[in-house]
């Protein structure tokens, strides 16, 4: 009898061994996406800094610096936006693969918002040259 005792409670330790585990890879899954959330806020926060510092300021000299402005600010936004769709994506895709004890990478939407954030800040440099 007592050693069905022992192994019953060894289950149990076990079960929540394990169970402690999930939760601390769910939270971190979670302390991730609002991470994300922060940096898509961030993105797009530079683009109206930009925008509003461009048409606040007197001496903007560049002939064609207010559509250059308008295609930084939308091109933040858009991809701030986009940011948040692959936070979210990434999320969910993260939730099960805890629960499935799967992992991949998440290769192409941090590819992605690589490549447009060196856009964004190839035209944030064009800009700054022309000044």
């Amino acid at each position: 009898m007592s050693d069905k005792m022992n192994n019953s409670d060894e289950k149990k330790k076990l079960t929540q061994k394990l169970e402690s585990k999930y939760i601390q890879q769910h939270l971190a899954n979670e302390r991730t996406f609002l991470a994300w959330i922060r940096t898509a806020i961030a993105i797009m926060g530079v683009g109206f800094l930009v925008t509003n510092l461009h048409f606040t300021s007197e001496n903007t000299t560049i002939s064609n610096g207010n559509s250059l402005v308008i295609l930084i600010g939308y091109s933040s936004v858009v991809l701030g936006v986009m940011t948040i769709i692959l936070a979210v994506i990434g999320y969910i895709k993260k939730l099960h693969s805890i629960n499935n004890q799967t992992f991949r990478t998440a290769k192409v939407s941090l590819l992605l918002i690589g490549i447009f954030m060196i856009i964004v800040a190839i035209m944030f440099g064009v800009y700054i040259a022309l000044l």
